[in-house]
């Protein structure tokens, strides 16, 4: 039965204690077949947060989120929008890879909510440590832990809202996650790509008119 990591959360604990506490968090069964907990990255004061799915295979073995192909291509986009990556925060919905054995590769495989609803916990206190002016979700999964499952992002992607979210009233964008632009060819993965810069570039308007 999978329960959440509330539990395994230290109350009043800053960035660093969460993520050595997440090493030992049994909040579902996604830690067991894991190499390992990915937690965050970043600027622990950032103004912007970005947050994705799940680490990936690369993010598993290593231990660090977005860096495996998808994480590049946000890279690359994050630079294209004129943000700086060592100013942001990220992190993910979901703290521990899930997959499915193909022959000897490991195939991603899209979180269940009741990951998404066991790790808020995690992603609660992210949030309420960082403190940031705006929270970027990039894509559904994400969306679905901060805002609720009746946001959709492809309704209302690109547009900074004031929203009610898990830790209460925030500012948040929504937007594409990069695995979902990798996934595109041609003419198709241009548009998406130039979307995805667009949003991020909106993202750092919104935080320089209130700076």
């Amino acid at each position: 039965m999978t329960e959440t990591a509330e539990r395994w959360v230290p109350p009043d604990a800053d960035v660093a204690e969460l993520r050595r506490a997440a090493r030992d968090c049994r909040g579902c069964e996604l830690w067991e077949p894991a190499t390992q907990v990915v937690f965050s990255a970043g600027d622990v004061d950032a103004a912007l947060m970005l947050i994705g799915e799940q680490p990936g295979d690369v993010e598993d073995r290593e231990g660090i989120p977005f860096v495996g192909p998808a994480g590049r291509l946000l890279q690359r986009a994050v630079e294209d929008a004129g943000l700086a990556r060592d100013e942001l925060y990220v992190t993910n919905a979901v703290k521990h890879f899930r997959f499915t054995l193909r022959g000897k590769r490991r195939i991603h495989q899209t979180p269940q909510v009741s990951h998404v609803l066991a790790c808020q916990p995690w992603l609660a206190a992210e949030i309420r440590n960082v403190r940031p002016e705006l929270i970027v979700v990039l894509g559904a999964t994400a969306a679905r832990s901060v805002l609720g499952a009746g946001f959709r992002v492809t309704k209302s992607r690109g547009t900074v809202l004031e929203a009610e979210t898990l830790v209460g009233p925030a500012r948040v964008l929504a937007t594409m996650h990069p695995s979902a632009v990798l996934r595109l060819r041609g003419e198709e993965h241009d548009r998406a790509y130039a979307d995805l810069v667009a949003d991020l570039h909106t993202a750092g308007e919104a935080l320089r008119r209130t700076s």
